[in-house]
């Protein structure tokens, strides 16, 4: 499944189930979560996903559902973990894959994908071969990494485990220019670029005057025409909107004329003169 846009899960705490639900009924097909208690509530997508299933006729095999498994730097250790810190790291990453696909009652993630790079490099490398072997035993189709900022480390991975990282999900805002490298990295290397902070982290993206001449163009609003741009960069933005009409404007986006003149001139502002 090729979704253009992401319903992404954060920060929603018990009213993860009706928002997930709304977000499938009003035309998301890609959902996003984490096997991490302190921001995410991964059983509560699972509901969402039953209710889908017994009460709107969807199945499994019509949404894409991805993933994390979260070391223990980023868990809140007060709350139930899905695995023993003492453990391995692969016995870790089992563990919480285990938890994860019990939590979203399904056999097999279109997407999993770890949460941050480990301590080490040493340890992240262990991490994500346990990934590339649940890939290979089909258990997951793809595989990939968040909040990971170094496109050596990116490739790095790939190199020594004979698989590529093929997805990253990182935050694109203006604080790290747009994460220029490492989007350029995925494009050269047919990973996949999915974008958090997205409009949250970019005003002055939103307020640009070719953003609103785009929006004018289009008879829609400026976050509509950002995602839109977004997308005409390849890039997957997640969507985490709690409102109902929100939801379907930025489902949306896609549909709306490019303006090339527009985006070219976006992209120069956002990364200066380089190739689109």
């Amino acid at each position: 499944m090729n979704a253009k846009i992401i319903y992404g899960t954060a920060w929603k705490k018990e009213g993860t189930t009706a928002l997930v639900v709304s977000a499938v009924l009003a035309g998301f097909r890609a959902i996003d979560t984490a096997c991490q208690p302190k921001h995410y509530r991964e059983d509560l997508v699972g509901e969402a996903l039953q209710v889908l299933y017994e009460k709107h006729g969807y199945k499994r095999e019509d949404l894409f559902i991805q993933t994390k498994f979260t070391s223990i730097s980023g868990q809140d250790t007060s709350r139930p973990l899905p695995y023993d810190p003492s453990s391995t790291i692969e016995a870790q990453v089992r563990s919480s894959f285990a938890t994860s696909l019990r939590q979203l009652r399904t056999t097999y993630l279109d997407s999993y994908i770890l949460h941050s790079p480990l301590e080490t490099y040493a340890k992240t490398l262990e991490a994500w071969r346990v990934l590339v072997c649940f890939q290979d035993e089909a258990r997951v189709r793809v595989i990939g990494m968040s909040n990971t900022y170094d496109q050596t480390l990116l490739a790095r991975l790939g190199e020594d485990s004979g698989r590529a990282v093929q997805v990253v999900q990182n935050r694109w805002y203006e604080q790290n220019s747009w994460d220029r490298e490492v989007v350029g990295w995925c494009r050269a290397n047919g990973a996949q670029y999915q974008s958090f902070w997205t409009l949250t982290g970019s005003p002055s993206l939103l307020s640009h005057p070719a953003t609103t001449a785009i929006a004018t163009a289009n008879n829609c609003s400026p976050p509509q025409a950002v995602y839109r741009f977004v997308q005409s960069l390849g890039i997957t933005p997640l969507c985490g909107t709690t409102n109902e009409a929100h939801m379907r404007e930025d489902l949306a986006a896609e549909k709306l004329d490019k303006g090339e003149g527009n985006f070219r001139t976006l992209t120069q502002f956002i990364w200066g003169d380089v190739e689109e």
